[in-house]
Formats: structure tokens, C-alpha cells, sequence
């Protein structure tokens, strides 16, 4: 993300008077997407600019204090001000103030040349052998952070419930299933994945087993809701706008649920099981970025494939690579997250590691080496899912060892 000064100029007369503010520019990102790591910050998309480029400020401005841009030339006459489109506040451009823009107030995420981990891990959740304790993790599908609540929510396949951890707690909690393997509402059967609804305060679960999609609130636990039905789901995440993405085996797919509809939509795949730019393979993980392109792990075929929003073909973003150029097992269900600047990071688990594919390269290369399975000790071993924090932290279910191991991120 780059860092820009702001010039802003006030004239009275003969008297010129230059005010300077650092403030990041955004590229490639949604209006109001994430660019800082204060959470109260987003992307405002400056007029005239192409492929998302904003700049980043805070996003709760009173609306009443902002003044709507020249309508000639979308210039502010106000000192300290830059036009902005803002429509929370206003359909016109705005001239909104950049000291609300400002690195103190929107600190930048972390430069992705520099993105790498320290290798002292900790524990943060399990750790205490194989069980269904709550201090015990077993079997891990699928996890989700939340930042704001600072909790990982786990998702626990052969327990049948998803168990919230806080951060720096030593036992997690169950907040959905957990009453036993069942298709009753409060049952889950062999759930897979789970993300975070913020906006209406929800848990969405992949619940494999049932071949459905539930939700489960977080406040009381009442009242569980299937929201798709007779779906053999692998993965599930939530976008900008509240819109529910699955990946489905059945029909090697990533349908979307759009608010307020009843109906899914194909967004990725569903030509069948192939290895095509137009098919999938059992896609499990799944992942959407602020301006909706859709990044897929295939199950078997050890890649991962990036949809741009309404793209019938997928790009491959990483990939197994072996001389002849087949794909081996080795990659088989890769964990996969992705950064803010479009880096994609993924598990081999035969592998032991955790590899960085940067946007647009053609080779990956290891950033954690969990260590060689027949050399003992390890950092971890076959990791599954994997999950990056606000701050670029990285999260390693490591099942081997019944646990969910955390690796800082290294700003030096």
C-alpha cells in the first residue's frame, strides 16, 4: 500500500500557507475495503480513479460537516480537504478533511515485501492431546478470526461443534452444536467450516454431514436457521456485502447466497469435475477478496484458482510444481488464506510447510518449514487449515499435535 503527502493550500492575499499529511493510497480495493489496521478505517475511492484507487481514512465522518465537492471540477475550496466519493453520506462527491486521514489514525497493513513470521511459535488453543475437553482441540476442518471479539472459532468435525476460543484463554467454549451427532436443528453432523456474519451478529457453518448450510446467533445460541438446503458443502466464507459463498462437492462449485434471496447462484465452476480454467475439483476453501474475486482451493488437483467477479474461467494463483508437471497428492486440500494485497498462502501437508504465492508469480516459495516428518522436533506437523489475523499473524491448525499454533508477524 503506498504512502502519499497531501498538499493542501489556503490562500488569504499574498499569504500562502502549505499543510502536509501522511496518508496512504489504496489500490485495488472495494469502496469502504479494509486498509489499515484500525478497523474504524476504510478505502474512500477518489473521483477519476480506475481499479479501486482510494485513499485510506476514518469511516464514521459526520456527515453534515462535509461539504459537497465544486460540481465543476471536483475541487475543494475548504483547506485540508480532498474530493471523495462517500455514499453513506451523500450521492455527490465530498470534501472530506485529511487529517482524518492521517497514518496515526490509519496505521498501514503490513508491507507485503516484508511479510514474514517468527518461527518461536505459540500454542493458542489445544495443545492438551486428543479429546472432546474444552481445552482440547481434535480434528480441525476449518477456522475463523474475529478481531473484534478477539475469539478463533474452531470447527471441530468429529466432535460435531464449533467451539469459540478467546485469545489468551486456555479452554474455548461451544457456541453451536454439540449436542450430539443429529439433523435436528441443534445437532450438527461432521461440520467443516465456519465464518462470521459482524453485521447481524451470526455464526455460518458448513455442516457437511447434513448436507446443509446453518446459522447459529451469537448472542443466544436460540433458534438455529438452515439458510441452504441439500448441499454438500466444503467451505463457506461471507463478503463485503453480507452475501454467503459455498463450495460444493456435488457439483464441484462455489455458489453464492445474496441477501434478501432464497436461491444460490454459481460463481465459480459447476462444468464438472475436471482440471479445465472453467471446472473444479471437490473445491474445500474458499475466500473473497474486497473487490469479489473468489480464490478456491481444489481438493485433489493441488491448486488454487482465483475468479475475478463474474469471470467464467479461473486463473491459477498456486500450484504444486514437480518436474513433469503432474499434480501429486501432496498438495491434496490445501489450507489457504489471503492477504490484503492479494498474496495467497497455503498448507502442504505431506509437504510440512506453509508456502507464499505473490500475485502474479509463477513460483512460490516457503515461508515456514514445520520441519522434516522423519527428523523430530517440529513446529508443526500436517497442517490443515490456516487463517492470517488483522495484524498478519499466521494461524496453523496443526491436527498431528491436536492444537492451533500462532506464528507473530515480523515487522523488523
Amino acid at each position: 500500500m503506498a504512502i502519499i503527502n497531501i498538499y493542501c493550500y489556503v490562500v488569504f492575499i499574498i499569504l500562502s500557507i502549505t499543510v502536509q499529511i501522511e496518508s496512504q493510497i489504496c489500490e485495488k480495493t472495494a469502496q469502504y475495503g479494509q486498509c489499515s489496521t484500525n478497523n474504524a478505517c476504510g478505502c474512500f475511492h477518489m473521483l477519476g480513479a480506475n481499479d479501486g484507487v482510494g485513499i485510506c481514512g476514518f469511516l464514521w465522518p459526520t456527515c453534515s460537516r462535509l461539504v459537497p465537492c465544486n460540481s465543476s471540477d471536483n475541487s475543494c475550496l475548504q483547506s485540508n480537504t480532498i474530493c471523495v466519493q462517500h455514499l453513506q453520506c451523500d450521492d455527490r462527491p465530498l470534501c472530506y478533511p485529511v487529517t482524518m486521514m492521517n497514518e496515526n489514525i490509519c496505521p498501514p497493513m503490513i508491507n507485503k515485501m516484508n511479510l514474514k513470521w517468527k518461527l518461536d511459535f505459540s500454542i493458542v488453543a489445544g495443545g492438551n492431546g486428543y479429546g472432546n475437553d474444552l481445552n482440547q482441540v481434535s480434528l480441525v476442518r476449518g477456522i475463523c478470526i474475529d478481531d473484534d471479539k478477539q475469539t478463533m472459532y474452531i470447527t471441530q468435525y468429529n466432535s460435531d461443534r464449533i467451539v469459540g476460543w478467546k485469545f489468551g484463554e486456555e479452554s474455548g467454549e461451544i457456541v453451536a452444536g454439540g449436542n450430539g451427532q443429529g439433523n435436528d436443528l441443534d445437532q450438527l453432523h461432521n461440520p467443516s467450516d465456519v465464518t462470521v456474519d459482524k453485521k447481524n451478529d451470526l455464526l455460518i457453518i458448513c455442516d457437511q454431514g447434513n448436507e446443509r448450510v446453518v446459522q447459529w446467533s451469537r448472542q443466544n445460541q436460540i433458534d438455529p436457521r438452515i439458510i441452504i438446503a441439500e448441499i454438500q458443502c466444503n467451505g463457506v466464507t461471507i463478503d463485503n456485502n453480507g452475501d454467503i459463498y459455498v463450495s460444493e462437492g456435488k457439483t464441484h462449485s462455489v455458489v453464492r447466497l445474496k441477501q434478501g434471496e432464497a436461491e444460490v447462484t454459481t460463481v465459480a465452476g459447476g462444468n464438472g469435475y475436471g482440471y479445465e480454467p472453467n471446472q473444479l475439483n471437490n473445491p474445500a476453501y474458499i475466500f473473497v477478496d474486497e473487490l469479489y474475486s473468489i480464490y478456491v482451493s481444489d481438493h485433489e488437483y493441488g491448486r488454487v484458482t482465483k475468479w475475478m467477479k463474474n469471470a467464467k474461467e479461473g486463473i491459477i494463483v498456486a500450484k504444486e510444481q514437480i518436474p513433469d508437471g503432474n499434480i501429486p497428492p501432496s498438495f491434496y486440500s490445501p489450507g489457504m488464506a489471503v492477504d490484503h494485497f492479494g498474496n495467497v498462502y497455503v498448507s502442504e501437508l505431506d509437504n510440512n510447510q506453509i508456502v507464499h504465492w505473490s500475485e502474479g508469480s509463477e513460483d512460490g516459495h516457503i515461508v515456514i518449514n514445520g520441519g522434516n516428518y522423519e527428523r523430530p522436533p517440529y513446529l508443526f506437523a500436517g497442517p490443515a487449515a490456516i487463517s492470517l489475523d488483522r495484524e498478519g499473524n499466521l494461524y496453523v491448525v496443526d491436527n498431528f499435535f491436536h492444537r492451533i499454533v500462532k506464528f507473530d508477524v515480523d515487522v523488523n
